[in-house]
């Protein structure tokens, strides 16, 4: 018979995070992204890619009294100089569009900008356990940002398209969405 931590190893983990939260917006996808990482999945580097007080201001604020388990396999934050670049643009891009609902916001967006790091769907990267969860943070926390998502492009693709629309520059080979080869890679399921 199989038990629910041999089916989703990181339950157990979710569930203490939970026990130890405050209830805040965001606490139940950063428990996700928490317990996703103390297992061994997602992308996110040591500390979700926060700097080591904005993570441990995170802990005590959202999570107080959590114990960290131990990390299995620790990611060095070390991006090469363009990636610093990017992250640093998407860093800004999400907090222009921030709800101002609660301080999370602010360590969301930095921990967004490095799940875009890595190469897999965003909401695997962070950890998250659906694309819904991935859609319903991008909601809560950037509004106004998500909003323009209408199409339901893949939330990576659409950060990065509007980074290069900011820029004035258009990836795109065709005129509509529609008409563009690269179509189903920008659009459809994530599984």
């Amino acid at each position: 018979m199989l038990t629910n931590a041999t089916v989703n190893p990181r339950q157990p983990l979710y569930e203490q995070w939970i026990a130890h939260s405050r209830g805040l917006p965001n606490d139940d996808a950063l428990a996700q992204m928490l317990a996703t990482h103390y297992s061994g999945g997602g992308s996110l580097p040591t500390g979700l890619g926060l700097i080591p007080a904005d993570f441990a201001a995170l802990l005590h604020r959202r999570f107080p009294g959590a114990l960290l388990p131990a990390t299995p396999h620790p990611i060095p934050l070390h991006w090469d100089l363009r990636l610093l670049e990017e992250r640093e643009e998407l860093v800004k891009l999400l907090q222009l569009h921030r709800a101002e609902q609660d301080e999370s916001e602010v360590w969301i967006s930095t921990i967004i900008a490095a799940g875009c790091m890595s190469s897999d769907h965003l909401w695997q990267d962070l950890g998250l356990w659906s694309r819904r969860e991935l859609s319903a943070l991008m909601v809560r926390n950037f509004p106004a940002l998500a909003a323009k998502n209408d199409r339901d492009m893949k939330w990576k693709k659409f950060l990065y398209k509007q980074l290069c629309q900011q820029e004035g520059v258009y990836l795109c080979r065709a005129p509509a969405c529609e008409l563009c080869a690269d179509y189903s890679h920008c659009f459809g399921p994530e599984d």
